[in-house]
């Protein structure tokens, strides 16, 4: 039985961008929606979106349930490794002195980088740890919703 290895990375693709637009965050497919989005003033929250197990199974979930706290991000935006390259490209541009990593979350203030959490802090842990992590983020820059 031969498999179509496209349609079945297409599936795992429009999967894993649903599970973060629920999630509420916004997808930036081009640089100019990128450079829209992080360009505004107050805090946004990047989550580097990939195909990997460790953002199926650690990375979303944590950025879905992180943001049910006390204090959060003014928005929350999401570029897709591997599949939105320019607006990826764009995205990490922002994030100086980090190597490219997805999946990745980074957080900005006023279009500047304050916190960068990477795949080194997201593969081989679990998704509480994470959460925690980005809820701890979120206490030391961001306001009461």
């Amino acid at each position: 039985m031969e498999v179509d290895f496209n349609l079945f990375m297409n599936d795992i693709v429009q999967t894993a961008r649903k599970e973060i637009s629920e999630a509420g965050y916004q997808e930036l497919k081009t640089s100019e929606e990128v450079e829209e989005a992080l360009g505004k003033k107050g805090t946004t929250l990047v989550m580097v979106n990939s195909v990997c197990g460790c953002a199926g199974g650690i990375a979303r979930p944590a950025a879905a349930h992180s943001i049910h706290y006390d204090k959060r991000p003014d928005q929350l935006v999401t570029v897709f490794a591997g599949q939105d390259k320019a607006a990826t490209e764009k995205a990490r541009s922002y994030f100086e002195g980090y190597p490219p990593s997805s999946p990745s979350f980074a957080l900005l203030k006023d279009g500047k980088i304050v916190k960068m959490i990477e795949r080194h802090d997201i593969e081989g842990h679990e998704p509480m740890d994470v959460i925690n992590k980005l809820q701890e983020t979120f206490e030391e820059y961001c306001e009461e919703v």
